[in-house]
């Protein structure tokens, strides 16, 4: 399970993006669970289940992934999730990087 800050002014309407960014970049629709989860399954990613934290300050993601895809599958589905994660949280791949070192560092 991986852990993604929001970027400020994208907090506000984090559950609709959440879905809708699985729309948008994996055109597959989401099913929900009572508790807020969304999942769907694309590619090289058995299970992608996405969910919003901390007042929805942060995303939840819990991937599954098929170790048996090609590889043109594999890259597909890394750019496409990449582009959700950055469509969702604001944040391009470099910047969530960072942020994620800056965790770190606060923790140690």
């Amino acid at each position: 399970m991986q852990e993604y800050q929001i970027k400020r002014g994208y907090t506000k309407q984090l559950a609709e993006s959440m879905i809708q960014g699985l729309r948008d970049q994996f055109g597959a629709e989401p099913t929900a669970s009572e508790d807020g989860h969304y999942a769907i399954a694309y590619g090289a990613l058995l299970r992608l289940e996405v969910w919003s934290g901390s007042g929805d300050k942060t995303l939840f993601v819990d991937t599954e992934a098929d170790k048996s895809a090609a590889d043109e599958t594999i890259l597909d589905t890394n750019r496409r999730f990449r582009n959700y994660l950055q469509q969702v949280t604001g944040y391009t791949a470099k910047e969530r990087a960072k942020k994620a070192q800056q965790v770190v560092k606060g923790k140690e």
